[in-house]
């Protein structure tokens, strides 16, 4: 695997060793050892997976006091997954990193505990999994607006197009009035 850090150093993204042929192809999505040589020692408690349509929009989420490292990826379709730092101590706080997740490229982001997570469908669909190093806890559970303008996220949706968002996700709060980590 090329691990292979972004413009936020602490986000990863993951290109994995792809073994194709006539039958299909196979890779290791994760491993222990192939992870710790990378200096990324975790310990994961939770798969999830979603399926969503296009444009849908699902973030800017993250837990509080038992933030969730995620290792993300795609199955079908494709993905622009955005972290955003919310650690006020780090250098980088306030800003964000996206890619593009497909099932073509077999790419993954890991996102460590201290960043929201947000990913916009760009496929006619998306099938889309994600490994947590804490469990979902509602109580826990804060969002931050996906258009926030303090942001500036450039989600890639066509003009005059709006994405598909939960009733919650549309009534989040600004980044500015967040609650966010040391």
């Amino acid at each position: 695997m090329d691990f292979q850090p972004t413009a936020i150093p602490e986000v990863v993204l993951i290109r994995p060793k792809v073994f194709a042929d006539a039958r299909g192809h196979f890779f290791e999505s994760w491993t222990e050892r192939g992870f710790a040589a990378a200096g990324l020692d975790l310990a994961f408690v939770q798969d999830n997976e979603n399926r969503s349509g296009r444009h849908v929009l699902r973030g800017l989420h993250y837990q509080l006091t038992r933030p969730q490292g995620k290792l993300v990826r795609v199955v079908t379709g494709a993905v622009f997954d955005v972290a955003v730092d919310l650690r006020r101590s780090a250098p980088t706080f306030g800003r964000w990193v996206g890619a593009q997740l497909t099932a073509d490229n077999h790419h993954m982001l890991w996102i460590p505990p201290g960043f929201a997570h947000g990913f916009l469908v760009l496929s006619e669909a998306a099938h889309f999994l994600y490994k947590c190093t804490q469990p979902y806890l509602p109580a826990d559970e804060r969002a931050i607006r996906w258009d926030d303008a303090d942001l500036a996220i450039r989600w890639p949706l066509p003009a005059a197009v709006m994405p598909v968002v939960s009733a919650r996700d549309a009534a989040a709060g600004a980044f500015r009035d967040a609650d966010c980590y040391p």
